[in-house]
């Protein structure tokens, strides 16, 4: 059974699936949906579509160097069947997909490291802003625990002086 890959998004296409364009060349472009065929036809790029393989490891949001991607390449070679070989080389695809979803996914944790931190920050930001429609004001000052704690932040003298003239 052989698996192609797409030309445009570089998904996998099984047999029976896709459709295939032979330009006047003859290059056989192989496309997996009627989708990636029409982005075909109006002459898109695959690296600036924002769902496609190409874009995704352009931009950095997949991996694009690891010694995992060797495995998948494409060989046109014919080999002689060994029984020990293709046991061997079971085993070993099993051995080498877990360590593809690995690195993908420390990858991701690197890629995702210091999102947490800046939506609870943004989180915090909002519902200052927005605490009177949380609480009514009356309720805010017969308990002040209910408001957000000050945060307390360091002013050079500078600054605490410019503060200090555009009061007066």
């Amino acid at each position: 059974m052989r698996l192609e890959k797409c030309w445009f998004c570089s998904s996998t296409i099984y047999p029976g699936h896709g459709i295939q364009f032979v330009r006047n060349d003859a290059k056989i472009f192989r496309f997996c949906r009627s989708k990636c065929h029409k982005n075909f036809k109006m002459k898109r790029n695959p690296r600036k579509v924002k769902w496609t393989k190409a874009y995704r490891r352009l931009h950095g949001k997949d991996m694009t160097q690891d010694s995992t991607f060797e495995f998948e390449r494409k060989r046109n070679r014919p080999e002689r069947y060994d029984r020990n070989i293709t046991e061997n080389t079971l085993k070993a695809i099993k051995k080498i997909e877990k360590v593809r979803v690995d690195r993908e996914a420390r990858h991701h944790a690197l890629r995702m490291k210091g999102k947490k931190a800046k939506e609870q920050r943004e989180a915090a930001k909002e519902l200052e802003q927005g605490i009177h429609m949380v609480k009514a004001p009356a309720a805010l000052q017969e308990e002040p625990s209910l408001t957000l704690p000050k945060i307390k932040v360091k002013v050079s003298h500078q600054q605490a002086e410019k503060n200090h003239l555009m009061e007066e």
